[in-house]
């Protein structure tokens, strides 16, 4: 079975989100938005298929990444959701929530053995592209 399949995306916590995507915009390129940006490329088995990875700074305050004590949050993607949910709960591994379907994917949120909150997402690449197409319009 297939389990982790790519990166889908970094979150991490910063005094300053606003003024992090605008340095990282002048400085290194990044065409960033209200929630920061997507990384577009094409997947190895299947070059006609496009995937995204997401690079999202959040306010110190944020929550989202809680319980963990952490500054980040790594977004894994993954292939069947499901799946590999009935398999981590079965070696005990702490599933911190139920899974959430939206256009775009299906998510989930675990915690691994030091305590880092990691977010699983199993992507819809087609309808994302729609997000991601509408950003930069």
């Amino acid at each position: 079975m297939k389990k982790v399949t790519g990166i889908g995306g970094i979150f991490f916590k910063c005094k300053d989100p606003q003024k992090v995507k605008d340095w990282y915009s002048k400085n290194l390129g990044l065409n960033t938005d209200e929630y920061g940006t997507s990384f577009e490329w094409r997947e190895g088995e299947d070059p006609n298929k496009m995937g995204f990875t997401q690079w999202s700074p959040f306010p110190d305050s944020t929550e989202y990444i809680n319980p963990s004590k952490k500054d980040f949050m790594i977004n894994y993607r993954v292939a069947d959701i499901e799946a590999l949910v009935e398999e981590l709960k079965k070696e005990g591994v702490n599933v911190l929530d139920e899974i959430e379907s939206y256009d775009y994917g299906k998510f989930v949120h675990i915690m691994d053995i030091e305590g880092n909150k990691i977010e699983l997402w199993e992507p819809v690449d087609t309808e994302y592209d729609k997000i991601a197409e509408g950003r930069t319009k």
